[in-house]
């Protein structure tokens, strides 16, 4: 595997931060181009970049942030080229608003990916409007939970107003990309961790309608989670960010983080990033900096023990309540995780609205919240 880095910007000249010896752009076939919806929709990279890599499928993806190795870099496009040797991959696009149904995509899966010798499946989703919870499911159900399947959904810096995301085109909404990864020669490690700290007791969910929760136990949600907030109360929405909830569908599940997106006072209820089942058990949580960060990289450190090899790139996905519960630390869950890797290995990755990873216990992925998502990837030769 060769690899190249670089920024883009429209005012200054192409920025190369990182390039393998070797690296031949000719010969590069996938990239992957984290950017601003603001900034994509103003300069349309896609031709600057198929420009630079001209055989090379292009995947674009809007963020509230982009990575590259220790860096959170703003205000510009970060493209890492990468030319796999010896695995082939595949790609596709379905536009949602042409196909509402999201088994169109499962279609796609189980029609043009599958495949004995397919490893890993990469999904990059718009991130404003689709339910990633069934969207995962789908997925799952496709692909029998035996292919790992990895990635996120699109950010918006802090706006929450739209994303985008394109294949072989400059981005546009309600796009998801699906890359197919194949052969003996790739490798692939997944963690996800989150750092936050249960509190309160396990409550069962009593009423709930896909990412909609109203009742906890007897009681309203909205009213309890209040009571827990105590004076952080007064500040929601804004605060829910501090204070996500652990779920589990069953009582030996392995917890999954959820944040809240926004309450109703009237009806006394919660919406989640994520779908909270009726019968489920939940816990509140609340965030301590240092175990936020130390989180990532215990998610790096669990995947590097396990590998014999060291990973030649690995992709980060965070969630971008992270990025603003971190504020001016956010560089540090970055660091630890190169800290980890090393210098050889090259980071890249994006702030998110939504994380795409397996679970520590089982190969089926999992719709996260609020937790730092890490996929290393090396090429056997």
């Amino acid at each position: 595997m060769k690899l190249q880095q670089i920024i883009i910007n429209d005012k200054k000249k192409d920025k190369i931060l990182f390039s393998s010896n070797g690296f031949n752009s000719r010969k590069a076939n996938l990239v992957l181009a984290f950017g601003e919806r603001v900034f994509l929709d103003d300069i349309l990279p896609y031709k600057k970049i198929k420009d630079l890599y001209p055989e090379a499928h292009i995947v674009i993806c809007s963020t509230s942030g982009q990575i590259s190795n220790t860096n959170l870099v703003e205000n510009n496009i970060v493209a890492t080229a990468i030319n796999f040797e010896k695995t082939a991959i595949k790609v596709s696009e379905i536009d949602i608003f042409k196909n509402s149904d999201i088994h169109e995509l499962g279609n796609i899966i189980e029609r043009d990916f599958f495949d004995k010798d397919l490893k890993s499946i990469l999904i990059l989703s718009e991130g404003s409007f689709i339910n990633g919870t069934e969207l995962i499911n789908e997925l799952v159900k496709q692909t029998k939970g035996a292919i790992p399947i990895f990635g996120g959904l699109a950010g918006d810096e802090y706006k929450f107003e739209k994303t985008i995301v394109g294949l072989n085109s400059d981005a546009s909404q309600g796009k998801i990309v699906a890359v197919g990864f194949y052969g003996n020669a790739i490798h692939f490690g997944f963690s996800s961790k989150g750092g936050w700290s249960d509190f309160g007791p396990e409550r069962e969910v009593m009423l709930s309608e896909k990412n909609v929760l109203y009742k906890i136990g007897d009681r309203f949600a909205l009213d309890l989670y209040k009571e827990y907030l105590g004076k952080y109360a007064e500040e929601l929405p804004g605060s829910s960010l501090y204070f996500p909830l652990s779920m589990k569908e069953n009582k030996n599940a392995e917890p999954i983080v959820r944040t809240i997106l926004s309450i109703d006072e009237e009806k006394k209820s919660m919406t989640f990033a994520g779908n909270i089942p009726q019968g489920s058990f939940v816990r509140l949580m609340k965030g301590n900096l240092d175990k936020i960060i130390d989180a990532s990289y215990s998610a790096a450190l669990q995947i590097f023990s396990k590998q014999s090899a060291k990973p030649e790139l690995v992709l980060l996905v965070s969630c971008v309540g992270r990025k603003i519960v971190l504020g001016n630390r956010i560089e540090e869950e970055l660091e630890v995780v190169k800290e980890v890797f090393g210098e050889d290995t090259l980071v890249c990755g994006f702030y998110s609205y939504g994380e795409i990873s397996p679970t520590l216990k089982k190969v089926a992925c999992e719709l996260h919240n609020q937790t730092m998502t890490i996929a290393t990837i090396y090429e056997e030769l």
